[in-house]
Formats: structure tokens, sequence, C-alpha cells
């Protein structure tokens, strides 16, 4: 199958600023491109483009004196094998003995996911007994799945694992933060996904389109996709970025005052001269 992607988002600005941003598709999905996708910055400024820790594609643009207002926009098409998410219940967990020691940052606290806190008793005391590995992650998100009440209005760029536990609503990333920290406090690894996931394969929700927030966990020999907000395998995730939670992977991120003034976002399914279907 094929799916178009693409944003149109826009800030408004009062100052000259460097923004960063990370809306490329993720190096590890390049190949699914129908032809390398661009992005255009508004009005005329080049980016500068670099990798980061965690292997995401970033992207430098400076917005000089004079400039009120910055616009990203992109549109591609790629190519997916339209299955839902794997699901192994054999996969099993490792001892942190064992591990791939380029999983173990993912074990560790991190800005939105507090390992050392409440939490780490609350998820011994609750999934402490389950069957290790697969079983165990998906526990985890069946309990995170009700816990939380998904709720646009609810949304607060500052809330942490923690607090998403204590408030128990937000949105994808709450759902996700939470899971993270959860799977953690259990010694497995996890690290935080973002990119797009459209209603390809289920009925059209009541929602804007936005960019979506899931986790993968290392179990076996390799990442598994999980989320705890929609708690099924869906078909369609195309990753952009990945890191411990969402401060690594900010869709943008300006140093310096600014508004939100448009954010749009397309993903839905095409035949394979563009269509939607």
């Amino acid at each position: 199958m094929h799916i178009k992607i693409g944003f149109d988002i826009e800030l408004a600005i009062t100052a000259p600023m460097a923004f960063i941003y990370l809306l490329h598709v993720h190096p590890s999905r390049r190949g699914d491109l129908w032809a390398p996708q661009h992005i255009q910055v508004e009005p005329g400024l080049v980016p500068e483009e670099y990798y980061d820790a965690f292997g995401n594609l970033c992207g430098r643009v400076n917005a000089p004196a004079g400039v009120n207002q910055v616009r990203f926009q992109s549109q591609a098409v790629v190519r997916d094998h339209g299955l839902p998410d794997e699901v192994n219940w054999n996969a099993w967990q490792h001892d942190p003995t064992g591990l791939p020691t380029s999983t173990l940052q993912f074990l560790l606290p991190s800005r939105y996911c507090e390992v050392d806190s409440e939490l780490l008793q609350f998820a011994w005391n609750q999934f402490g007994q389950t069957a290790k590995g697969w079983a165990r992650v998906q526990a985890i998100c069946d309990f995170v799945h009700n816990h939380i009440r998904f709720d646009y209005m609810a949304a607060r760029a500052t809330r942490t694992a923690v607090e998403g536990f204590r408030e128990g609503t937000g949105v994808c990333r709450d759902y996700t933060h939470l899971a993270i920290t959860l799977c953690r406090c259990m010694n497995i690894p996890a690290r935080y996904c973002t990119g797009y996931l459209g209603d390809i394969g289920i009925p059209p929700v009541p929602y804007p389109m936005d960019f979506s927030a899931w986790f993968e966990v290392y179990l076996g020999d390799r990442w598994y996709t999980f989320d705890a907000r929609h708690n099924t395998p869906r078909i369609g995730r195309v990753v952009m970025a990945r890191g411990r939670d969402a401060g690594d992977v900010p869709i943008t991120m300006a140093f310096g005052q600014n508004t939100l003034a448009k954010f749009e976002v397309t993903t839905y399914e095409v035949d394979a001269q563009g269509n939607a279907v």
C-alpha cells in the first residue's frame, strides 16, 4: 500500500531566532519514500540538516530580522507493507545483565519518564506477578489504556508520567510516557516514537489529524511497537523520530517567543497513482 503524508505548520515570531525541527521521515524508512522528502521553509530560508545522538534526521533554520512568520511544509508518499503492528507473544524479556549496551539508556529516568519515583514500587506491585516478556508489556498497555482518559482539551506540554498517572487524563504522549516509565520500572527498555498514524483500517475518528506518539520495547533480539492509547495493532505507522521521551524529539522548537499560527497534518492511503483511496 501507499500512504500520503505531509504537514503545514506556521509559527509567528517577533524577533530573529533559531529553530530546530524533526519533521523528516526517519532514516529507517527513507527507502520507502517514492522520492526524497523535501521540507520547504518559508520565507525562503535554507535549513542546515544533521543527525542527532539517536540517529534522527534533524534540521536547523535561522529566521533573520524582519521575518515575522516561519512556515514548514512538506508532502511525500511512503510505501508500506499494509500489515498491522507485529504481535509476538513468545518475545522474551532479558535480564539487565544480558541486554545489549545500546538499550541500557532506555532503562534510565528521563525528562518526562521518572523511573525513580512512586511509579517504581507501583509497577512492581501491579505487574510483578505477570509473565515476563510480551505479556508483561501488554499488561502495562492495558492498565495505561484504561487509566488515562483521552482529552485534547487537557493536553499539557509539561505533563510528566507521574503527573499523567495522578491526573488520569491526557493525549497520546501522556499514554506513551506512562507506559514507557512502567516498562523501565520493570527493567524493560522502552523508547519514545513520534510519527504519522492515519485512520487506515479503522472507522474515521472525530478529531483533527495530528502527529502521533507510541513506543517501542526491546524484547528477544529486536524492538517491537506498542501503543497504549489505541491498545490494538494498527496499520500505516510512519515513524519520524525516536528518543528517550518527547523532550528528545520535538516536532519544532523555537529558541525564542513564538505563537502557533497554523498546524495541519495529513496522512491517508493513496493508490499507485497518488489518488486518495
